[in-house]
């Protein structure tokens, strides 16, 4: 139970990264998430947005295995999609920010031991 709560919050925060980036990236709350001017968020929108879809896979990832009702089959799916968020955390830590490890890739890692003690 409290691995799945986990795989699922950690797909909340990847569809509201989503929204950030997709819709929201020029606001106020986008601008402040990330650290951005005015100016250079207008000029990267498609960039972000392009970053935003692939957040949305991965929430969509997350949440196919939370609903997939063949109970190996979906711990298969969160374990992969969760290594997926982990290493794009790491990738963000170690070229944007190192912020990015503990909202990306240290949750994912408890989800992950999460998942493994089942």
């Amino acid at each position: 139970m409290i691995a799945q709560i986990l795989v699922a919050s950690i797909a909340l925060l990847h569809l509201y990264i989503l929204a950030l980036e997709m819709f929201w990236w020029t606001s106020p709350r986008a601008l402040k998430a990330f650290g951005t001017t005015l100016e250079f968020a207008q000029a990267s929108r498609a960039m972000a947005a392009n970053q935003g879809l692939y957040n949305g896979f991965l929430a969509a990832g997350l949440i196919w295995g939370l609903i997939q009702p063949d109970f190996g089959f979906g711990w298969q799916i969160q374990l992969f999609f969760l290594a997926c968020v982990a290493v794009a955390g790491l990738f963000g830590a170690a070229t944007v920010g190192r912020r990015i490890l503990f909202i990306q890739t240290v949750p994912a890692v408890a989800a992950m031991i999460a998942l493994i003690l089942v």
